[in-house]
Protein backbone atom coordinates (compact mmCIF):
# COMPACT_ATOMS: atom_id res chain seq x y z
CA UNK A 1 0.00 0.00 0.00
CA UNK A 2 1.16 3.60 -0.97
CA UNK A 3 0.30 7.00 -1.18
CA UNK A 4 1.41 9.46 -3.63
CA UNK A 5 1.64 13.19 -2.78
CA UNK A 6 -1.52 14.73 -3.72
CA UNK A 7 -2.28 18.75 -3.08
CA UNK A 8 -4.04 18.28 -0.78
CA UNK A 9 -3.79 17.02 3.28
CA UNK A 10 -4.74 14.08 4.72
CA UNK A 11 -2.84 15.50 8.22
CA UNK A 12 -3.55 18.23 10.11
CA UNK A 13 -0.10 18.95 9.93
CA UNK A 14 -0.19 20.59 7.01
CA UNK A 15 1.41 17.60 5.04
CA UNK A 16 -0.42 17.28 1.63
CA UNK A 17 -1.10 13.57 1.03
CA UNK A 18 -4.52 12.01 0.75
CA UNK A 19 -4.18 9.77 -3.23
CA UNK A 20 -3.87 6.23 -2.57
CA UNK A 21 -2.15 4.18 -5.23
CA UNK A 22 -0.28 1.32 -5.44
CA UNK A 23 1.97 1.45 -8.63
CA UNK A 24 2.09 5.21 -9.36
CA UNK A 25 5.06 6.06 -7.67
CA UNK A 26 6.87 2.42 -7.88
CA UNK A 27 7.15 -0.20 -5.61
CA UNK A 28 8.07 0.22 -1.50
CA UNK A 29 9.26 -1.67 0.95
CA UNK A 30 6.22 -2.97 2.71
CA UNK A 31 8.32 -5.18 5.19
CA UNK A 32 10.94 -1.93 5.72
CA UNK A 33 10.39 -1.24 9.69
CA UNK A 34 9.04 2.37 8.86
CA UNK A 35 6.21 1.23 6.76
CA UNK A 36 5.54 -1.95 9.73
CA UNK A 37 5.45 1.20 12.01
CA UNK A 38 3.21 3.03 10.28
CA UNK A 39 1.01 0.23 9.77
CA UNK A 40 0.51 -0.54 13.05
CA UNK A 41 0.10 2.77 14.50
CA UNK A 42 -2.67 3.52 12.06
CA UNK A 43 -4.72 1.32 13.91
CA UNK A 44 -4.48 3.43 17.11
CA UNK A 45 -4.05 7.01 15.77
CA UNK A 46 -7.62 6.95 15.58
CA UNK A 47 -8.50 6.53 19.19
CA UNK A 48 -5.71 8.35 20.00
CA UNK A 49 -6.94 11.39 18.13
CA UNK A 50 -10.37 11.39 19.46
CA UNK A 51 -8.91 11.51 23.12
CA UNK A 52 -6.80 14.69 22.04
CA UNK A 53 -9.26 16.33 20.44
CA UNK A 54 -11.85 16.11 22.57
CA UNK A 55 -9.71 17.25 25.36
CA UNK A 56 -7.97 19.82 23.07
CA UNK A 57 -11.55 21.22 21.85
CA UNK A 58 -13.02 21.46 25.86
CA UNK A 59 -9.89 23.25 27.02
CA UNK A 60 -9.47 25.56 23.93
CA UNK A 61 -13.25 26.61 24.26
CA UNK A 62 -12.09 27.42 28.62
CA UNK A 63 -9.49 29.64 26.75
CA UNK A 64 -11.76 31.48 24.51
CA UNK A 65 -14.14 32.34 27.50
CA UNK A 66 -11.05 33.12 29.84
CA UNK A 67 -9.44 35.51 27.23
CA UNK A 68 -12.43 37.33 26.50
CA UNK A 69 -13.27 38.79 29.47
CA UNK A 70 -12.88 42.01 30.41
CA UNK A 71 -9.47 42.06 32.45
CA UNK A 72 -7.77 39.58 30.08
CA UNK A 73 -7.95 41.85 27.20
CA UNK A 74 -4.74 42.67 26.03
CA UNK A 75 -2.83 42.98 22.66
CA UNK A 76 -1.42 39.60 23.51
CA UNK A 77 -4.67 38.03 24.82
CA UNK A 78 -6.43 38.97 21.56
CA UNK A 79 -3.78 36.67 19.49
CA UNK A 80 -3.94 34.09 21.79
CA UNK A 81 -8.25 34.16 21.67
CA UNK A 82 -7.73 33.92 17.79
CA UNK A 83 -5.14 30.93 18.21
CA UNK A 84 -7.43 28.80 20.37
CA UNK A 85 -10.20 29.25 17.91
CA UNK A 86 -8.43 28.23 14.73
CA UNK A 87 -6.91 24.92 17.06
CA UNK A 88 -10.63 24.67 17.77
CA UNK A 89 -11.64 25.12 14.34
CA UNK A 90 -8.96 22.63 13.20
CA UNK A 91 -9.36 19.47 15.94
CA UNK A 92 -13.53 20.03 15.59
CA UNK A 93 -12.72 19.15 11.56
CA UNK A 94 -10.31 16.43 12.36
CA UNK A 95 -12.72 14.30 14.62
CA UNK A 96 -14.87 13.40 11.65
CA UNK A 97 -12.20 13.04 9.87
CA UNK A 98 -10.31 10.54 11.98
CA UNK A 99 -13.55 8.68 13.29
CA UNK A 100 -14.76 8.20 9.69
CA UNK A 101 -11.14 7.12 7.90
CA UNK A 102 -9.82 5.43 10.86
CA UNK A 103 -11.78 4.11 13.44
CA UNK A 104 -14.93 3.08 11.12
CA UNK A 105 -12.44 2.34 8.13
CA UNK A 106 -14.11 -0.08 5.47
CA UNK A 107 -11.46 -3.15 6.53
CA UNK A 108 -11.80 -4.13 2.83
CA UNK A 109 -10.56 -0.60 1.30
CA UNK A 110 -7.04 1.06 1.88
CA UNK A 111 -6.83 4.35 3.73
CA UNK A 112 -8.62 7.47 2.36
CA UNK A 113 -10.63 4.88 -0.15
CA UNK A 114 -14.60 5.13 0.48
CA UNK A 115 -17.73 3.76 -1.00
CA UNK A 116 -19.72 7.12 -0.11
CA UNK A 117 -19.87 9.88 -2.02
CA UNK A 118 -20.53 12.58 0.81
CA UNK A 119 -17.71 10.94 2.79
CA UNK A 120 -15.52 11.64 -0.20
CA UNK A 121 -16.32 15.31 -1.00
CA UNK A 122 -15.86 15.95 3.62
CA UNK A 123 -12.11 14.28 2.65
CA UNK A 124 -11.58 17.43 -0.01
CA UNK A 125 -12.58 19.61 2.36
CA UNK A 126 -10.73 18.21 5.24
CA UNK A 127 -7.82 18.43 2.79
CA UNK A 128 -7.46 22.13 2.47
CA UNK A 129 -9.31 23.07 5.57
CA UNK A 130 -6.87 21.41 8.18
CA UNK A 131 -4.16 23.17 6.17
CA UNK A 132 -5.79 26.55 6.34
CA UNK A 133 -6.25 26.45 10.41
CA UNK A 134 -3.07 25.00 10.95
CA UNK A 135 -1.46 27.50 9.01
CA UNK A 136 -2.81 30.45 10.35
CA UNK A 137 -1.98 29.15 14.10
CA UNK A 138 1.10 29.05 13.35
CA UNK A 139 1.52 32.56 11.67
CA UNK A 140 -0.58 33.69 14.73
CA UNK A 141 2.23 32.52 16.96
CA UNK A 142 4.54 34.11 15.20
CA UNK A 143 2.95 37.37 15.48
CA UNK A 144 2.57 36.53 19.35
CA UNK A 145 6.29 36.27 19.61
CA UNK A 146 6.75 39.23 17.42
CA UNK A 147 4.37 41.33 19.33
CA UNK A 148 6.04 40.16 22.44
CA UNK A 149 9.86 40.77 21.69
CA UNK A 150 9.23 44.25 20.50
CA UNK A 151 7.05 44.80 24.15
CA UNK A 152 9.88 43.81 25.66
CA UNK A 153 13.18 45.44 23.79
CA UNK A 154 11.28 48.71 23.44
CA UNK A 155 9.17 49.07 26.31
CA UNK A 156 9.13 53.13 25.70
CA UNK A 157 6.99 52.49 22.55
CA UNK A 158 5.88 48.62 22.67
CA UNK A 159 2.71 49.89 24.02
CA UNK A 160 1.57 51.96 20.90
CA UNK A 161 3.37 49.71 18.53
CA UNK A 162 1.99 46.63 20.10
CA UNK A 163 -2.02 47.99 20.65
CA UNK A 164 -5.14 45.88 20.52
CA UNK A 165 -6.40 47.62 17.18
CA UNK A 166 -2.86 46.16 15.53
CA UNK A 167 -3.46 42.94 17.10
CA UNK A 168 -6.77 42.98 15.21
CA UNK A 169 -5.40 44.44 12.10
CA UNK A 170 -3.03 41.64 12.51
CA UNK A 171 -5.32 38.35 12.95
CA UNK A 172 -7.77 39.89 10.16
CA UNK A 173 -4.22 39.84 7.36
CA UNK A 174 -2.97 36.56 8.62
CA UNK A 175 -6.80 34.61 7.87
CA UNK A 176 -7.72 36.33 4.80
CA UNK A 177 -4.03 35.71 3.27
CA UNK A 178 -3.82 32.24 4.55
CA UNK A 179 -7.69 31.51 3.07
CA UNK A 180 -6.55 33.12 -0.02
CA UNK A 181 -2.78 31.24 -0.47
CA UNK A 182 -4.87 28.49 -0.21
CA UNK A 183 -7.16 28.96 -3.23
CA UNK A 184 -4.89 26.51 -5.56
CA UNK A 185 -5.22 23.81 -3.33
CA UNK A 186 -8.64 23.92 -3.10
CA UNK A 187 -8.82 23.87 -6.92
CA UNK A 188 -6.15 21.01 -7.87
CA UNK A 189 -7.99 18.30 -5.23
CA UNK A 190 -10.39 15.81 -6.58
CA UNK A 191 -11.25 12.91 -6.98
CA UNK A 192 -11.45 9.53 -8.94
CA UNK A 193 -14.72 7.46 -9.20
CA UNK A 194 -14.89 3.93 -10.61
CA UNK A 195 -17.45 1.04 -9.83
CA UNK A 196 -15.48 -2.20 -7.99
CA UNK A 197 -17.21 -5.11 -7.22
CA UNK A 198 -20.38 -3.46 -8.65
CA UNK A 199 -20.12 -1.40 -6.20
CA UNK A 200 -19.08 2.74 -5.85
CA UNK A 201 -15.51 3.44 -4.71
CA UNK A 202 -13.91 6.73 -4.54
CA UNK A 203 -10.55 7.56 -4.34
CA UNK A 204 -8.66 11.09 -3.47
CA UNK A 205 -6.38 12.27 -6.78
CA UNK A 206 -5.37 15.83 -8.37
CA UNK A 207 -7.42 17.49 -10.42
CA UNK A 208 -6.77 16.09 -14.05
CA UNK A 209 -6.88 19.53 -15.87
CA UNK A 210 -4.51 21.33 -13.31
CA UNK A 211 -2.19 18.50 -12.73
CA UNK A 212 1.55 18.94 -13.31
CA UNK A 213 0.93 22.48 -14.61
CA UNK A 214 2.13 25.41 -13.09
CA UNK A 215 -0.82 25.71 -11.14
CA UNK A 216 0.25 22.69 -9.60
CA UNK A 217 3.85 23.94 -9.17
CA UNK A 218 2.63 27.31 -7.76
CA UNK A 219 0.75 25.55 -4.85
CA UNK A 220 3.67 23.09 -4.24
CA UNK A 221 5.87 26.09 -3.72
CA UNK A 222 3.25 27.93 -1.43
CA UNK A 223 2.74 25.09 0.90
CA UNK A 224 6.72 24.12 1.49
CA UNK A 225 7.93 27.91 1.68
CA UNK A 226 5.04 30.07 2.84
CA UNK A 227 3.72 27.17 4.90
CA UNK A 228 6.95 25.11 5.76
CA UNK A 229 10.23 26.79 5.65
CA UNK A 230 9.46 30.61 6.07
CA UNK A 231 7.52 29.51 9.50
CA UNK A 232 10.00 27.28 10.86
CA UNK A 233 12.85 29.96 10.27
CA UNK A 234 10.92 32.27 11.96
CA UNK A 235 9.74 30.65 14.75
CA UNK A 236 13.54 29.51 15.39
CA UNK A 237 14.97 33.22 15.58
CA UNK A 238 11.92 33.96 17.41
CA UNK A 239 12.58 32.14 20.37
CA UNK A 240 16.36 32.49 20.63
CA UNK A 241 15.28 36.30 20.50
CA UNK A 242 12.77 35.80 23.27
CA UNK A 243 15.50 33.68 24.88
CA UNK A 244 18.06 36.68 24.76
CA UNK A 245 15.33 39.25 25.80
CA UNK A 246 14.58 37.56 28.98
CA UNK A 247 17.95 36.81 29.94
CA UNK A 248 18.29 40.82 29.43
CA UNK A 249 15.42 41.40 31.72
CA UNK A 250 16.41 39.22 34.01
CA UNK A 251 19.68 40.66 34.53
CA UNK A 252 17.59 44.29 34.69
CA UNK A 253 15.74 43.09 37.48
CA UNK A 254 18.77 41.89 39.71
CA UNK A 255 20.16 45.43 39.33
CA UNK A 256 16.60 46.71 40.67
CA UNK A 257 16.57 44.54 43.24
CA UNK A 258 20.62 45.60 44.48
CA UNK A 259 19.70 49.24 44.69
CA UNK A 260 16.20 48.49 46.73
CA UNK A 261 13.86 48.95 44.05
CA UNK A 262 11.74 45.77 44.77
CA UNK A 263 8.31 46.93 43.53
CA UNK A 264 10.03 47.91 40.43
CA UNK A 265 12.06 44.29 40.54
CA UNK A 266 8.24 42.75 41.22
CA UNK A 267 7.19 44.46 38.32
CA UNK A 268 9.83 43.19 36.00
CA UNK A 269 9.85 39.54 37.02
CA UNK A 270 5.90 39.44 36.20
CA UNK A 271 6.68 40.44 32.79
CA UNK A 272 9.20 37.61 32.64
CA UNK A 273 6.69 35.02 33.75
CA UNK A 274 4.40 36.15 31.05
CA UNK A 275 7.33 36.36 28.36
CA UNK A 276 8.41 32.66 29.75
CA UNK A 277 4.62 31.25 29.41
CA UNK A 278 4.84 33.10 25.51
CA UNK A 279 7.56 31.71 24.98
CA UNK A 280 6.74 27.94 25.70
CA UNK A 281 3.48 28.05 23.44
CA UNK A 282 6.32 29.58 20.53
CA UNK A 283 8.72 26.15 21.54
CA UNK A 284 5.72 24.00 21.53
CA UNK A 285 4.93 24.92 17.48
CA UNK A 286 8.79 25.09 16.98
CA UNK A 287 8.99 21.51 18.03
CA UNK A 288 5.80 20.64 16.02
CA UNK A 289 6.96 22.20 12.72
CA UNK A 290 11.38 22.04 12.76
CA UNK A 291 10.58 18.39 11.98
CA UNK A 292 8.33 18.82 8.92
CA UNK A 293 10.79 21.64 7.75
CA UNK A 294 13.70 19.39 7.92
CA UNK A 295 11.55 16.73 6.00
CA UNK A 296 10.88 19.47 3.63
CA UNK A 297 14.23 20.36 2.77
CA UNK A 298 15.06 16.62 2.06
CA UNK A 299 11.87 15.98 0.23
CA UNK A 300 13.19 19.06 -2.13
CA UNK A 301 16.65 17.77 -2.88
CA UNK A 302 15.33 14.14 -2.89
CA UNK A 303 11.88 13.59 -3.77
CA UNK A 304 11.15 10.35 -3.52
CA UNK A 305 12.20 10.87 0.78
CA UNK A 306 8.15 12.03 0.08
CA UNK A 307 6.92 8.63 -0.60
CA UNK A 308 9.14 6.37 1.51
CA UNK A 309 9.41 8.35 4.45
CA UNK A 310 7.66 11.51 4.51
CA UNK A 311 4.35 10.24 3.95
CA UNK A 312 5.06 7.21 6.36
CA UNK A 313 5.70 9.88 9.24
CA UNK A 314 2.10 11.92 8.81
CA UNK A 315 0.22 10.22 11.18
CA UNK A 316 3.28 11.04 13.56
CA UNK A 317 3.20 14.50 12.84
CA UNK A 318 -0.40 14.67 12.87
CA UNK A 319 -0.39 13.41 16.91
CA UNK A 320 2.00 15.56 17.25
CA UNK A 321 0.67 18.71 16.31
CA UNK A 322 -2.97 18.06 17.96
CA UNK A 323 -1.20 17.83 21.47
CA UNK A 324 0.41 20.87 20.54
CA UNK A 325 -3.28 22.65 19.84
CA UNK A 326 -4.51 21.31 23.18
CA UNK A 327 -1.65 21.50 25.53
CA UNK A 328 -2.24 25.43 25.90
CA UNK A 329 -4.71 25.11 28.54
CA UNK A 330 -2.42 23.55 30.55
CA UNK A 331 1.04 26.07 29.79
CA UNK A 332 -1.68 29.39 30.87
CA UNK A 333 -2.91 27.91 34.00
CA UNK A 334 0.46 26.40 35.48
CA UNK A 335 2.74 29.71 34.14
CA UNK A 336 -0.39 32.65 34.91
CA UNK A 337 -1.95 33.42 38.20
CA UNK A 338 -4.58 35.80 36.44
CA UNK A 339 -5.36 33.04 33.80
CA UNK A 340 -5.92 30.68 37.05
CA UNK A 341 -7.97 33.10 39.36
CA UNK A 342 -10.26 34.03 36.04
CA UNK A 343 -10.57 30.37 35.31
CA UNK A 344 -11.84 29.53 38.83
CA UNK A 345 -14.16 32.80 38.95
CA UNK A 346 -16.07 31.81 35.67
CA UNK A 347 -16.01 27.86 35.79
CA UNK A 348 -15.64 27.23 40.13
CA UNK A 349 -18.37 29.08 41.27
CA UNK A 350 -19.44 26.73 43.27
CA UNK A 351 -15.95 26.61 45.06
CA UNK A 352 -16.35 27.84 48.72
CA UNK A 353 -14.56 31.45 48.33
CA UNK A 354 -16.68 33.23 50.79
CA UNK A 355 -17.58 31.04 53.68
CA UNK A 356 -16.92 31.12 57.05
CA UNK A 357 -13.70 30.34 57.94
CA UNK A 358 -11.56 31.21 54.88
CA UNK A 359 -9.05 33.21 56.80
CA UNK A 360 -5.37 35.01 55.92
CA UNK A 361 -2.65 34.75 58.46
CA UNK A 362 -0.31 37.13 58.48
CA UNK A 363 2.81 37.78 61.02
CA UNK A 364 3.11 41.49 61.88
CA UNK A 365 5.29 43.54 64.25
CA UNK A 366 3.93 45.67 67.44
CA UNK A 367 5.73 48.91 68.31
CA UNK A 368 6.95 47.44 71.38
CA UNK A 369 9.16 44.77 69.24
CA UNK A 370 6.59 41.69 69.40
CA UNK A 371 5.56 39.97 66.60
CA UNK A 372 1.36 38.84 66.42
CA UNK A 373 -0.27 36.85 64.45
CA UNK A 374 -2.78 38.97 62.63
CA UNK A 375 -5.97 36.66 61.02
CA UNK A 376 -8.02 38.44 58.71
CA UNK A 377 -11.29 36.26 58.16
CA UNK A 378 -13.09 37.03 55.04
CA UNK A 379 -15.84 38.61 56.08
CA UNK A 380 -13.66 41.34 57.63
CA UNK A 381 -13.50 40.07 61.16
CA UNK A 382 -10.10 40.07 62.76
CA UNK A 383 -8.37 38.49 65.82
CA UNK A 384 -4.54 39.26 67.44
CA UNK A 385 -3.15 36.76 69.29
CA UNK A 386 0.54 37.08 70.72
CA UNK A 387 2.21 34.39 68.87
CA UNK A 388 -1.43 31.92 68.45
CA UNK A 389 -4.37 32.86 66.36
CA UNK A 390 -7.91 31.17 67.58
CA UNK A 391 -10.63 30.62 65.17
CA UNK A 392 -14.30 30.01 65.24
Amino acid sequence: MTYSVGSGSQNVSGNFSISANNSQNGPVDEFSPLVKFYLHYAGYHGYISVFVCLFGIISNFANIVVLTRKNMITSVNIILTWLAVADTLKMLDYLPFVTKFYILKDPNLEYFQTRSYSAMVFLLFHASFSIVCHTIAVWLTIALAIFRFLFIWFPTYGNDWCSPFRAKCVIFCVYISIIILTIPNYAINSYHHEIHNGTDLYKSAKSESLKDTWFDDANQYIHSILFKLVPCFMLTILTLLLIYAMHRAYKRRQQLKSVGRKEDADRHHEHNRTTGMLLAVVVMFLITELPQGILTLIVISEPEWELKVYNKLGDVLDIVALCNNAVNFVLYCSMSKQFRDTFVRIFCQCCPQDGVGFLKVKLNSTSNGNKNYLATLNNGHRTDANNTATFV
